[in-house]
């Protein structure tokens, strides 16, 4: 069906264009189009026909895109307001709990336009209402484009285009029954709820992400573990899980292909509803919807038309879905596969021997299957890296490794814990006595994630210029190695070349921190504060907390394990808040850390007592300081100064001197002007080149005592998305006037300070 391919290629790439690229960027897509058209018409000679459906397509991509806007997201986003106004909405899903409350998914009910999802956080109160459900509130709406005041594709790429704050929620109708479209929420709730009563409490959190896709109740620290090693499609449903459904079907039911293909698509159907109808789950249901249905309507497979016919579909249902990460990595591994993988088994194929005997027939088909799964694997990644990436600034290089050691177990994790699951909601007995089998695989995979995303690296972050150039050429090796494969070229050589430019890579980006004097790198954790110290290969960290979308113990973590090294010699708390600690728990986790200093204050204190308690599971020794003490590492040595106020924990914190060869840090944590000027009184402290910036900003801190009295050259700020208006511009105005250069983790992102000598290096 070129006909199709045409047509659909060119409306995706229309709309691709229109919602991901500035501008549109027509020239690059209509030559994208093209490069595409030509790769799969290649050796077709109605190209005439094709180019006409293709620019058609083009068109109609371009039309149905400003069409949908106008018709459905532009009425939505008009009704944000600042100011409350009543509402009344359809409950879609059951609430989820929130640090704050409940979230709730909600369809608003128009008289004269089409009705608009909502999500509307709400207080814990309206954490009883069911799917169907009428309410009415008083809320304050606003555009769903907009998260932490910077531009997000997140809710608009799932067709949701305002995001709500209600007030007291009155339930004004519950149906008798729960509506039937709305039974998948149903089924979700129920397996959420039988995997957490009949699972062990370990991976309980793992198997509902498995088996629904709610990462919720999942760790963090698993989650950025299965990231860091190359595992985090795992618990985002996609094609992997729906293959593993039909592959238990058919296991179920046998190869009768009626009932097996109608059943089976019944049933894929209604579990990417369960899921949530993401775009990665209803790009995998539809494509395996056709693969079923072709032998029955007495046609072949074919997978461009498929590929790119199920690509528009998506689209024509929502736009917008063309943002979200999902959908992209999601046809990215499927094209991969297609393109990739055929080619990879057929030559490896080739090299196994034939065996006669039963043991050789059976390592022959070990070996087929290892084979197999390896070809998928890299070419699944091969094209969704590039998007990992962009999106994340990393790259795992133990994905493959990874997915061979856990392919098994997740595949045998996956149908026994559904299968678990549903038992469970009926014969709770016969439920735990499944899951406790199926936690043994499930275990397996948590422990080999965990296990490799300790090791130094495991996951690159592109922040070094080193490492991109690296990452290009790796990509150049393999373009050159695809579009040549059939001149003989031998693995061997671009394999090499690749590993020996990495290892360049990777020394060419530490060897400045481990050689250097003293390098100060004030990570972006967001709203918080983290700064990690090296010299000479030893490194301290001084806090580790923050509300950045990763957890700011990862953030720490990988910013040590770049440097080759697991270890650290020391981590300095100033208090125990969250935005200086909140990911200590996870740091501990992945690192070993030798000492810990932290104030001697609120000594009830949760947090404080979380840590303390990891600290002694891990070995770490604890001093809490009541007392000024001095740190040595490196050619660097660290006084911290013990808290100089007293009242609030802000007032009751650690202050950090570090000094290498005459150049000078100042950490003053959050305290507020008042203690500066007990910390200039006391202390006698120098002349310094750097200041982090006290209290991410504060117009209550960095006084002009402070400023005078160690007349710092650079200030770093670190902060992110907050309500309190950091940095304040009252403390700009006032480093400025110092004469200080200033930078801001928030739009720059990390800083970096590397000292040598005489002069002084800012990445």
């Amino acid at each position: 069906m070129p006909k199709l391919l045409a047509l659909s290629l060119g409306f995706s790439t229309a709309v691709f264009a229109l919602v991901c690229l500035p501008g549109g960027q027509w020239p690059a897509t209509v030559g994208l189009a093209c490069a595409l058209m030509a790769l799969f018409l290649r050796e077709r000679r109605d190209w005439r026909t094709s180019a006409a459906l293709l620019a058609a397509g083009l068109v109609l991509g371009l039309l149905y895109t400003g069409l949908y806007g106008a018709l459905f997201r532009s009425p939505a986003e008009a009704l944000a307001s600042e100011e409350r106004q009543e509402v009344t909405c359809t409950v879609l899903d059951y609430p989820a709990e929130t640090s704050y409350g409940v979230r709730l998914s909600v369809k608003l009910s128009l008289p004269h336009a089409p009705d608009p999802k909502v999500v509307l956080y709400a207080d814990s109160e309206a954490g009883g209402l069911l799917p169907g459900d009428v309410i009415t509130t008083s809320a304050v709406l606003r555009p769903a484009g907009i998260y932490r005041g910077e531009s997000s594709d997140y809710y608009p790429s799932r067709g949701i285009y305002l995001t709500g704050y209600a007030g007291e929620v009155t339930l004004s109708e519950r149906p008798e029954h729960i509506p039937v479209n709305r039974w998948p929420q149903v089924a979700a709730k129920a397996l959420r709820d039988s995997v957490r009563a009949n699972f062990p409490a370990d991976i309980a959190g793992f198997v509902t992400a498995l088996i629904t896709g709610d990462k919720s109740t999942m760790p963090t620290g698993l989650y950025a573990a299965f990231r860091r090693a190359g595992l985090s499609h795992v618990v985002a449903v996609s094609g992997l899980h729906v293959n593993f459904l039909v592959a238990l079907l058919t296991l179920l039911l046998g190869r009768r292909s009626r009932l097996s293909a109608g059943v089976g698509m019944a049933l894929v159907f209604f579990f990417a509803a369960v899921a949530g109808n993401t775009p990665s789950v209803l790009r995998a249901s539809l494509m395996e919807g056709l693969l079923l249905l072709a032998p029955l309507v007495g046609r072949e497979e074919d997978r461009p038309t498929n590929f790119f016919g199920v690509l528009a579909f998506l689209l024509l249902l929502c736009p917008y879905s063309a943002a979200s990460v999902g959908l992209q990595l999601s046809f990215a591994a499927v094209g991969g596969i297609y393109l990739l993988t055929g080619p990879l088994c057929q030559g490896w194929l080739k090299l196994i021997p034939k065996a006669e005997r039963p043991q050789g027939r059976f390592f022959r088909k070990a070996a087929v299957f290892l084979l197999s799964a390896l070809a998928t694997t890299l070419g699944a990644l091969l094209f969704t890296t590039p998007l990992v990436a962009w999106y994340y600034r990393s790259v795992s290089l133990a994905g493959v490794l990874t997915n061979l050691l856990t392919l098994w177990a997740v595949s045998v994790t996956f149908m026994g814990s559904l299968i678990a699951a549903v038992a469970g909601i009926w014969l709770p007995g016969v439920g735990q006595a499944l899951a406790w089998v199926i936690a043994w695989p499930a275990r397996w995979v948590c422990l080999t994630a965990r296990a490799v995303a300790r090791l130094p690296f495991a996951a690159l972050s592109l922040s070094s210029v080193y490492l991109v150039v690296w990452f290009l050429f790796a990509y150049g090796v393999a373009l050159m190695c695809f579009f040549f494969r059939k001149k003989g070229v031998r693995p061997v050589i671009p394999v090499c070349s690749c590993l020996l430019t990495l290892c360049a890579a990777i020394l060419m980006t530490a060897y400045p921190v481990l050689t250097g004097t003293l390098t100060v790198s004030v990570l972006d954790v967001g709203q918080g504060a983290s700064a990690l110290f090296t010299s000479k290969g030893h490194s301290v960290l001084v806090d580790c907390g923050g509300n950045s979308a990763d957890d700011p113990g990862d953030i720490a973590a990988d910013a040590v394990q770049a440097l080759g090294t697991s270890h650290l010699d020391a981590l300095v708390l100033t208090h125990c808040h969250t935005d200086h600690a909140g990911g200590v728990p996870e740091l501990l986790g992945r690192l070993d850390v030798d000492l810990l200093f932290l104030p001697e204050s609120d000594l009830d204190d949760p947090l404080r007592l979380e840590i303390l308690a990891l600290a002694k599971e891990h070995g770490c020794k604890v001093t809490s300081l009541s007392n000024d003490a001095c740190l040595t590492f490196g050619d660097a040595t660290m006084e911290l100064y013990a808290p100089l106020g007293g009242g609030s924990t802000n007032e009751a914190g650690l202050s950090v001197l570090c000094e290498a060869e005459g150049f000078k840090v100042l950490v003053t944590g959050d305290m507020d002007q008042a203690v500066e000027k007990r910390l200039v009184k006391y202390k006698n402290l120098p002349d310094i080149d750097l200041l982090l910036v006290g209290h991410h900003g504060s117009k209550d801190s960095t006084g002009e005592a402070l400023l005078l009295e160690t007349t710092p050259e650079m200030a770093a700020i670190s902060s992110g998305w907050n309500s309190y208006g950091h940095p304040s511009e009252e403390t700009l105005e006032r480093l400025g006037a110092a004469g200080c250069e200033i930078y801001l983790t928030k739009g720059m992102g990390t800083v970096t300070f590397t000292y040598k000598g005489p002069a002084k290096e800012r990445n």
